[in-house]
């Protein structure tokens, strides 16, 4: 058993006041086997196992949710020097995301994090990400430079005509504002591109 398995056993145990070899826990294991499978599970679907009502369906759905949290590597990096350094720190944030989200993270001269934003939740589009939305909490933070990344819920990280036409708007607009946009990350599963990288200038 993974470690990982383990300690969710746990958690859910300890949250559902149940030992972890109980019959509600090695159901929900043997009908769910992998962490995907469980943080996909309905509260109708957990309705379905013997034993578990509404309200312990709704336990376990908080309680695998505080697991994401837990599980979530920690957030220690201060200073971007690479896209991988991007990716560690925004990959929890796009875990298991049904949606996109573009995220701003807004930098020092020293490439030192001063700040982060999400800037749009939902398809992407040229409209919704706008310069102004982009660059107004960069003004605010006296932002040297700026990272933008965003992910693809299918999974495949290559940017679409779209990323590229929204990362050469803003990159044209901080050129005017004196703000670097550095690069733009697409985020996979356990996946990036970053435009950098492709020689995005």
């Amino acid at each position: 058993m993974h470690n990982m398995d383990h300690d969710l056993k746990s958690l859910l145990a300890c949250s559902l006041r149940e030992k972890p070899g109980s019959y509600i826990i090695e159901e929900l294991f043997q009908r769910y086997p992998t962490i995907h499978d469980l943080l996909d599970i309905t509260e109708q679907e957990l309705m379905e196992i013997e034993g578990i009502g509404k309200a312990k369906a709704r336990q376990i759905m908080a309680t695998l949710k505080l697991s994401q949290i837990v599980s979530a590597p920690p957030r220690n990096i201060k200073t971007i020097r690479s896209p991988m350094d991007v990716y560690k720190l925004l990959e929890p944030e796009f875990r298991h995301l049904k949606q996109e989200k573009f995220i701003c993270l807004f930098l020092n001269t020293k490439n030192g994090i001063i700040g982060q934003e999400v800037i749009s939740i939902g398809s992407l589009n040229a409209s919704i990400v706008h310069p102004r939305e982009v660059f107004r909490p960069a003004i605010k933070r006296s932002a040297a430079a700026i990272i933008c990344a965003h992910n693809h819920p299918s999974g495949n990280p290559e940017p679409s005509p779209e990323d590229l036409q929204i990362t050469n708007r803003l990159a044209e607009s901080g050129n005017i504002i004196g703000i670097d946009m550095l690069d733009h990350i697409v985020f996979g599963h356990y996946t990036y591109v970053s435009f950098k990288e492709r020689g995005f200038k």
